[in-house]
């Protein structure tokens, strides 16, 4: 599966973005999906994931309350609605798919798009 994310931008605090992670092939929905961000000099972390049908989601506990992430399989779409940003949030936002449950670590992963800058400015 190739996957592209997307809706990135520059935001100030207190706003919100949605981001979109577009899929290729018929079997996104049998792909758990999540989206990771990576800070400059800092390693990649996880925010949240989604099983394949949208029902099980999971949060990293910085973002809880804040992000919320869906699919919509028939469009071969994820996103991440993202709400009360803070500075600390920007980073570049990657998606990434895989089979089975919804993994919580990179390494989980099979499949990653290229990322997409978000900004917070304070």
């Amino acid at each position: 599966v190739q996957l592209q994310a997307s809706g990135g931008g520059l935001v100030q605090a207190g706003g919100s973005l949605r981001l979109s992670c577009a899929a290729s092939g018929r079997t996104f929905s049998t792909y758990a999906m999540g989206w990771f961000r990576q800070a400059p000099g800092k390693e990649r972390e996880f925010v949240a994931a989604s099983s394949w049908s949208g029902d099980s989601t999971h949060y990293a506990d910085s973002v809880k309350g804040r992000f919320t992430v869906s699919r919509d399989n028939a469009k071969n779409t994820m996103y991440l609605q993202m709400n009360s940003l803070k500075p600390e949030d920007t980073a570049v936002y990657y998606c990434a798919a895989r089979f089975g449950p919804p993994g919580l670590t990179t390494a989980q992963y099979n499949f990653w798009g290229q990322g997409t800058q978000v900004t917070v400015s304070s």
